[in-house]
């Protein structure tokens, strides 16, 4: 199965960037991929943080998620749709939310982000839980690729990226493909990026599809980028550093098995 990491440089206004979503879902639908997974914020990178406020959508309505459910449709696309921001129990808060779309247009997952990035080095500050209320469990759902094969993807979310526990619970559930739609700032992407997405892979004996906000955006931050596909070995399959692009990779359910047989650590867990 072919699956891609779609990587954006998104901007304060939500049409554009669904338009520039659009086009590259459409390139991947050329490209011959069957899942493509969209970045982190991809609807918008707003001026503020409190800027999700006034983008929020309840679940089921919305422009947001009619664009997603379309191109879905549209494309014949599993489409995972980076993150969105929904309404919850608080009028200061969202969920930073992961949905997931079928080629019917059908939403068939729904993963609110756990962890909440904060970081303060002086220079850079976040604090997402001002504005962010958090998930609280692992969610994965089960796919058929066009050629018989069934595959079943966990979810996650950039910061999340840095608890293994999460993703070893997508382990222990079966999950084949670990999803993790991102917006790493320049910082600290440049420093672990790279590492704990290969990391993840390793451990977990999986494809990690990691799609990521790349570049400068117009609020003026810079994004990490270097969205990528690695395979279950740890070799990273493709990639791109910045701007937009489609990062499509083969994902092979013998190898995947192989690589299983081999070595096969996930059933030597004693924890």
């Amino acid at each position: 199965m072919k699956a891609a990491a779609l990587q954006m440089v998104s901007g304060l206004q939500v049409q554009d960037n669904l338009q520039q979503a659009r086009r590259l879902l459409e390139d991947a639908a050329a490209q011959g991929v069957e899942l493509a997974a969209l970045p982190e914020y991809f609807c918008a990178m707003g001026a503020r943080d409190t800027d999700k406020l006034a983008l929020r959508e309840a679940l089921g309505e919305g422009a947001i998620q009619d664009f997603l459910a379309g191109a879905a449709r549209d494309l014949g696309l599993w489409i995972v749709g980076g993150t969105l921001p929904l309404r919850c129990g608080s009028d200061r808060h969202v969920r930073n939310t992961t949905l997931v779309f079928s080629p019917a247009g059908e939403r068939v997952a729904r993963y609110d982000k756990i962890h909440l990035f904060r970081f303060d080095n002086g220079r850079e500050r976040f604090d997402e839980a001002a504005v962010i209320e958090a998930g609280s469990a692992p969610v994965h759902f089960d796919m058929a690729a066009r050629d018989g094969s069934a595959w079943r993807v966990g979810l996650s979310v950039c910061y999340d990226l840095r608890f293994p526990e999460l993703y070893r619970a997508h382990a222990r559930a079966g999950a084949d493909v670990l999803l993790v739609p991102s917006a790493f700032t320049h910082t600290t992407g440049q420093a672990h990026w790279y590492v704990l997405l290969r990391a993840r892979a390793v451990e977990n004996l999986a494809y990690v599809i990691a799609p990521a906000q790349g570049g400068l955006h117009e609020n003026g931050r810079r994004t990490w980028g270097h969205s990528m596909v690695v395979e279950p070995w740890g070799q990273v399959l493709a990639q791109c550093a910045e701007g937009p692009a489609v990062v499509a990779g083969l994902l092979d359910a013998a190898h995947l098995k192989q690589v299983r047989a081999q070595l096969p650590a996930l059933d030597h867990r004693v924890l």
